[in-house]
């Protein structure tokens, strides 16, 4: 994975993650589209093995799997494990932000 970027992000992708469109900057469109398919797959294999429809403990629950596969990575690189982490990081904090900001 590629080092942590500094300064303004330069491009908007809009992407879906769980029937929700989100609207996402950063600098590497492709990767943030790849990111994007790789929660909603996690948060739809979350929901169908589970019981809840709610679209935040089905985030949750998704982000708690990857949180995982994220530490066993870091064990192996620390730096690449930190990377990942704070990519991540960012975005999940983003589609926070905005499902407060429109209520869903």
């Amino acid at each position: 994975m590629a080092e942590e970027k500094t300064g303004k992000p330069t491009e908007y992708v809009t992407v879906e993650i769980y029937d929700q469109t989100y609207h996402l900057s950063g600098y590497d469109a492709r990767h943030i589209r790849e990111l994007a398919a790789r929660v909603d797959s996690k948060m739809r294999a979350v929901a169908s093995q589970g019981r809840t429809v709610d679209s935040l403990r089905v985030a949750v629950l998704a982000a708690l799997n990857l949180a995982d596969e994220l530490s066993q990575t870091a064990n192996a690189d620390p730096r690449v494990g930190r990377a990942r982490t704070a990519n991540l990081r960012g975005l999940l904090d983003e589609v926070l932000i905005d499902e407060k900001k429109t209520g869903s």
